[in-house]
C-alpha cells in the first residue's frame, strides 16, 4: 500500500513539473514572439518619425543612426535576458526532477532494507528460540535420557543461546557506533588475536581450511580489543557463509609502511562492483530476503566499517584470485614492534 502511494506521488510530482515545464515554455515563446513584435513597431514608428523630419531618406542610413542602434541594443538585451531566464527555469525543473528521483530511490532503498532487516531478524530470533524451546520440551516430557543424547540437546541448545546472545550483541553494538562508541584503547597482540580466534574456527567449522600468514614481526595496535575480535569473527564468518565447497579461508596479517594490513580472503561466489560500496551500509544485504539462502542481519560488515573506522583505519574490498573476495584492513601503528619472532609465522 505504501509502495503504491510513493508511485502515485511520484508519478504527481512528475506530471506537475511536465505541465510547469510546457507552461513556461508556452509562455517563454510567447513573450520573445511580444517582443520581437514590440520591436518591430518601435523601429518603423522610429523610421517614420526620422524621414519626416528629413533625418534620413533610407533604410541604410536609418540602421547606421544612433537612435535606432539603441533600439535594436534594448531589444537584444531582453531578447537574452527571456532566453536566460527561460534555460535558468528549465535546469532548476531538471534538478528538481532529479532531486525528487534520488529521493525516491532513497527511500525505496531504505524501505527495502528496512523488509529485509525485518524479514531476515524474524528469521534470526525465530530459529534458535523454537530450536530451545523443543530441546525443554523433549526434556520435560522425557525424564529418562541416555547421557549422549541429553548432552546433544544441551549442546543444541547452548548453541543457540549464543547466537542469540550474538545477535543482540550485533543489535546493540549497531546502535552505540551510530553516536557512543569510544573505543577502549590498549596495546593489542593482533597476531594472537587471530591466532585464538581461528582455533576456535577451526573447531566450529571442522570442514572449512583456515590458513594464517604473517610477514615479519607486526607493531602491536593501540585499539580496542573486543572492537577488533569483533572485526575479525565478522569478515571470518562472513568468509565461511558465502565460500564454496572446499572451504578455504586464507588470512595474512603484515606492516607495510607506518599501517598493520589484516587481508581476508575466501573462495566463494564474490561480489558484483556495483554492490561493493555499498555492503558497508547498515542493514544492506545483496539480493533480497525473499531469495537469498544465507543467514544474517546485513549488520556485520556495518559494524566491521565502523569500527575501523573508529581507529582511523581504512577497509577496502576487492577480487580473490582465481574468485571469491578479499577483504583488505589498515590499521595505522604508533606502537614498539613486537619482541622479535622466529620470521615469518604459519598456521593452517
Amino acid at each position: 500500500m505504501e509502495h503504491k502511494l510513493n508511485v502515485r506521488l511520484r508519478l504527481l510530482s512528475y506530471l506537475v513539473i511536465a505541465y510547469m515545464l510546457l507552461a513556461f515554455t508556452w509562455w517563454s515563446v510567447l513573450l520573445y514572439e511580444k517582443n520581437q513584435d514590440a520591436f518591430y513597431a518601435k523601429r518603423e514608428l522610429l523610421l517614420i518619425g526620422m524621414v519626416a523630419e528629413g533625418l534620413v531618406s533610407n533604410q541604410s542610413q536609418f540602421r547606421e543612426t544612433s537612435e535606432y542602434a539603441e533600439l535594436k541594443e534594448n531589444y537584444e538585451a531582453q531578447k537574452y535576458m527571456i532566453m536566460g531566464e527561460a534555460g535558468v527555469f528549465v535546469v532548476s525543473l531538471l534538478i528538481g526532477m532529479y532531486l525528487i528521483n534520488r529521493g525516491y530511490n532513497k527511500e525505496m532503498m531504505a524501505a527495502r532494507q528496512r523488509r529485509n532487516f525485518l524479514l531476515s531478524i524474524t528469521h534470526e530470533l525465530k530459529s534458535p528460540i523454537a530450536s530451545i524451546q523443543l530441546v525443554l520440551e523433549t526434556m520435560k516430557r522425557r525424564s529418562t535420557l541416555k547421557p549422549e543424547l541429553k548432552e546433544r540437546l544441551v549442546d543444541n541448545a547452548l548453541s543457540d543461546t549464543q547466537r542469540l546472545n550474538g545477535l543482540v550483541n550485533d543489535l546493540l553494538l549497531s546502535a552505540k557506533l551510530e553516536d557512543a562508541y569510544q573505543p577502549h584503547r590498549e596495546n593489542i597482540d593482533l597476531s594472537e588475536l587471530l591466532e585464538d580466534l581461528l582455533q576456535k574456527l577451526r573447531s566450529k567449522y571442522p570442514n572449512v581450511k583456515f590458513t594464517y600468514s604473517q610477514d615479519g614481526n607486526i607493531p602491536y595496535l593501540h585499539g580496542d580489543k573486543t572492537g577488533m575480535t569483533s572485526v575479525a569473527i565478522n569478515l571470518l564468518e562472513n568468509a565461511v557463509k558465502y565460500s564454496q565447497h572446499p572451504v578455504r579461508i586464507d588470512t595474512n596479517l603484515h606492516f607495510q609502511g607506518d599501517e598493520i594490513v589484516l587481508e581476508i580472503a575466501d573462495n566463494g561466489i564474490g561480489i558484483d562492483d556495483k554492490e561493493k560500496k555499498k555492503i558497508f551500509e547498515k542493514f544492506y544485504r545483496v539480493g533480497n530476503e525473499d531469495t537469498r539462502k544465507s543467514k544474517g542481519t546485513g549488520l556485520g560488515l556495518y559494524i566491521v566499517a565502523e569500527i575501523v573506522r573508529a581507529h582511523r583505519g581504512k577497509i577496502s574490498v576487492l577480487d580473490n584470485q582465481p574468485h571469491g573476495t578479499r577483504f583488505r584492513i589498515q590499521l595505522p601503528a604508533n606502537q614498539p614492534l613486537q619482541p622479535a619472532q622466529d620470521g615469518a609465522r604459519k598456521a593452517s
